[in-house]
């Protein structure tokens, strides 16, 4: 076999059986100069402990072994891929380490000691929710370079009045600094998926909001984008509609699409006092 990190990944899909399964969510990227490009957007790694979510073959994975990235930790759900990505231990030594389960639900801060990176190709079945819930401990992250649809990495890096902008910009920009870094076609992958793709490179603000007023912005956020079509007034309704607007200096005919963030920060600010 050879030297396992120089391997051509579609040696190893065949060997090992790895065809994508679409319940998985697989689309396998074999470009080692798109991997590579991918882990260069994470940039500096020196000294941080990576996550990387649903390596499959391991091409994005032999990339960010070749950083001086401290550790590699990959989630892998399918068997198939971890008998694969254990071809690269004996190289990769104690900086790898493969764990078998289910992206959902894991505790990401508890997995590897700060520096943490997340670095991934997101399957795009479950790409939104893992979003959300890393955007939750924002804090625990240096940076989260992700791949999305290019529809999802578009809403996420969306400016006010643009057609994308929606609650996930607001949540994401609220807690991140977003640059959508890289974009793909689907030809850049095996299969083909039916969408174009794109990465996205999220960075924390270094002060985090409390719990609270984050909870309270999405609150905000879901009633003004729950009914983008109304006014704010009307959207806003349940939240306290004019009163909290009027508080806020925000005309209540708006809709909610054309909020800055900073403006939806200030209404959950306002919600979050109302309630202590």
């Amino acid at each position: 076999m050879g030297d396992p990190l120089a391997e051509p990944l579609r040696d190893v899909i065949a060997r090992h059986g790895l065809a994508a399964r679409k319940a998985l969510g697989q689309h396998f990227l074999l470009d080692l100069n798109l991997t590579a490009r991918i882990a260069a957007a994470a940039l500096p790694l020196a000294g941080a402990h990576v996550i990387e979510i649903g390596p499959g073959p391991g091409g994005l994975t032999r990339a960010l072994l070749a950083s001086d990235a401290a550790s590699v930790t990959a989630i892998e759900i399918d068997r198939r891929a971890i008998a694969a990505l254990a071809e690269l231990q004996p190289a990769a030594g104690a900086r790898l380490t493969v764990i078998e389960a289910d992206a959902l639900g894991l505790d990401y801060p508890a997995l590897v000691p700060a520096p943490r990176v997340i670095v991934a190709n997101l399957p795009y079945n479950i790409a939104t929710p893992l979003l959300v819930s890393w955007l939750r401990a924002a804090g625990a992250f240096e940076r989260l370079v992700l791949m999305f649809q290019r529809e999802v990495a578009e809403r996420i890096c969306a400016a006010p009045d643009s057609p994308a902008y929606g609650r996930l910009a607001v949540l994401a920009q609220f807690l991140c600094a977003t640059d959508l870094v890289l974009r793909l076609p689907p030809a850049a992958f095996t299969p083909p998926p039916a969408v174009a793709s794109a990465v996205v490179r999220l960075s924390p603000h270094p002060r985090q909001p409390p719990p609270a007023l984050r909870a309270a912005l999405e609150r905000v956020s879901a009633a003004a984008f729950g009914q983008r079509r109304k006014m704010l007034r009307r959207a806003l309704a349940p939240l306290g509609g004019e009163t909290l607007l009027a508080e806020a200096g925000i005309d209540p005919t708006r809709r909610a699409e054309t909020l800055s963030v900073t403006e939806f920060a200030h209404l959950a600010a306002l919600l979050l006092a109302r309630a202590e």
